[in-house]
């Protein structure tokens, strides 16, 4: 935790990686000193080194829906006949009209891309090279980092005392040479959400030249009340792109399929640096049925409440602090987390480590079924001391 709160902690590029750069190929400073994005274990790694067998092992380290996917795009695909033999359509048509009827938006304001990472990228892309700056707050999705650094970018990092994005010290980190900021609602690993009413004032605050991507990837799983209207906002702002998922609440996250909404200029220049072919058929016609599932969101939002209730709970049992998540997962501290998610993999039970954002000490954990959670805390407290 943070004694004192000061606006800004970084700034620049991360120091090189030495094996790259004592490469005979003379890399990019900034393209050496890429760290690769280290995604929860597979269940087919944790298989072949525990020797468990693979339907004994329970992943919750990458906050996939637990209920599956989408019913209506599971039929959806099975009858769509699609012909693997022919490109898909690179311009999404009948997706991107979907989702701008889901949103009442003109059809020019979507951006389709392969999951909302690929969008954060195109959006960097417009926008950053050598020169220019981005800001974003402490604990930020490790996508951000990765974007800016690719392009030669600067990298500003704002203080979260409290884990949740500090929006007046973002304003104040806006630099003459800034030209993005990222702001994630709710935050990823945190699980923490900020204010609406906040974070429309804060919108408000950023100079028009500067572009705010707002990362709404969990926004399903807030409570209405907490969400905003961050749709009015894209209308209100010609500086704000919007991005979504349907990795998470929809369940489609091996057909990789996300999208950002954004006013007709910066929706069009994002269009012109995305790569063509993005999304495939198969999940282009499973995101249109998916969206018109929303009973499916239902179930899942009220099984992630009630499944994150117990396992925080069950957490509270042992004196793992947890922080108030507003997600599919939540971040909680087990006094050394790589010693932690080892201890478990053993048990066939696969969570993820937060040490690359500097906090050793967490683990994130998806929820689960209620048998996963079970099973979970179960193997977690015959590892805790006795009390009392």
């Amino acid at each position: 935790m943070i004694a004192k709160r000061h606006p800004v902690l970084v700034t620049g590029i991360r120091p090189a990686d030495h094996r790259a750069m004592n490469s005979s190929i003379p890399y990019p400073a900034h393209v050496a000193a890429l760290k690769p994005y280290v995604p929860g274990l597979p269940i087919s790694a944790v298989a072949a080194r525990s020797g468990l067998a693979a339907d004994r092992i329970v992943k919750l380290a990458s906050n996939e829906n637990p209920l599956g996917a989408s019913p209506r795009a599971l039929a959806a695909l099975s009858s769509a006949g699609i012909d693997l033999s022919r490109y898909p359509d690179s311009d999404c048509a009948a997706l991107s009209d979907a989702i701008a009827r889901f949103h009442d938006v003109p059809r020019e304001w979507i951006v389709v891309g392969a999951g909302s990472e690929s969008v954060l990228g195109n959006v960097a892309a417009c926008l950053l090279e050598p020169g220019r700056s981005t800001s974003y707050a402490q604990y930020s999705f490790q996508a951000y980092v990765n974007a800016v650094q690719k392009l030669g970018a600067h990298s500003t990092v704002v203080a979260s005392p409290d884990f949740t994005v500090d929006l007046e010290g973002l304003a104040g980190s806006i630099l003459p040479s800034t030209s993005l900021v990222y702001v994630a609602n709710p935050g990823n690993p945190t699980g923490t959400a900020v204010d609406p009413d906040a974070l429309k004032s804060f919108l408000g605050r950023v100079p028009p030249h500067v572009v705010v991507l707002l990362d709404e990837a969990y926004v399903e799983f807030l409570p209405p009340d907490r969400r905003g209207d961050s749709v009015a906002w894209v209308r209100e702002h010609a500086n704000l792109v919007v991005t979504r998922t349907f990795s998470k609440a929809y369940g489609l996250a091996g057909l990789r399929v996300g999208y950002g909404i954004a006013q007709p200029g910066l929706a069009d220049v994002m269009r012109r640096v995305r790569s063509p072919f993005t999304i495939s058929e198969p999940a282009q016609v499973a995101a249109i049925a998916a969206l018109e599932d929303q009973d499916f969101i239902a179930r899942t939002v009220a099984a992630t409440r009630q499944g994150r209730t117990a396992l925080v709970e069950g957490l509270a049992s042992m004196d793992c602090q947890c922080l108030e998540s507003h997600t599919n997962f939540v971040l909680a501290d087990v006094k050394g987390g790589a010693d932690f998610a080892r201890r478990l993999e053993q048990h066939g039970l696969i969570v993820r480590p937060v040490a690359s954002y500097g906090l050793a000490d967490w683990v994130r954990i998806s929820i689960g079924t209620q048998p996963e959670i079970d099973r979970l805390l179960e193997v977690a407290g015959a590892g805790q001391p006795a009390r009392g």
